[in-house]
């Protein structure tokens, strides 16, 4: 599949808070701490950007590190015990701090909650989306059963539909009866 696909057009809000990492280990002496499971657009994390650390609202002051691994120095953390007291925090930005998404792309936290089906017939719900090195998988929970593991690769899902919040997968492609 490569891309995340979703429908263009999307109900939700603008203003809805998205996941983008957790704090992770303190960094330095000075407050700065690493960035646990960053988004695949670093540039949410630019000096000068808001974001909510738990239920508190801080302002980025600087970046260092890469994409993959970034170090975040926040105003408000002013030191290494300050740093690992927010430390396991999730971290969130609105929904507006990625910009527009491309025709066909869609934020993987919206896929939680969506329903997963093999044309007509029901599979599960999306538990969760697991962000492993060859492909994004989604964690689909079924009842009565153990849960399904589906790569996000076009093989494996035939389409994805964000406003009637559907993903239609290929059962057999997955080796389920």
């Amino acid at each position: 599949m490569g891309r995340r696909k979703e429908s263009a057009s999307s109900s939700r809000s603008s203003t809805e808070l998205v996941r983008v990492g957790r704090v992770g280990r303190p960094h330095g002496t000075r407050g700065a701490f690493t960035v646990s499971d960053p988004p695949d657009r670093p540039e949410v994390f630019v000096p000068g950007r808001r974001l909510l650390v738990g239920d508190r609202a801080f302002e980025v002051r600087d970046v260092q590190g890469t994409a993959a691994h970034p170090i975040l120095t926040v105003a408000g953390v002013a030191d290494r015990q300050a740093a690992d007291g927010i430390r396991g925090e999730i971290i969130s930005v609105p929904r507006d701090a990625f910009g527009g998404l491309e025709e066909g792309e869609f934020m993987v936290a919206e896929l939680v909650g969506c329903e997963v089906v093999d044309g007509n017939r029901p599979i599960g719900r999306v538990r969760d989306v697991l962000l492993l090195p060859s492909a994004d998988v989604l964690e689909v929970d079924r009842p009565g059963a153990e849960d399904l593991l589906v790569p996000l690769v076009g093989d494996a899902v035939r389409s994805v539909d964000m406003e009637a919040r559907r993903i239609d997968v290929d059962a057999e492609f997955l080796g389920e009866p």
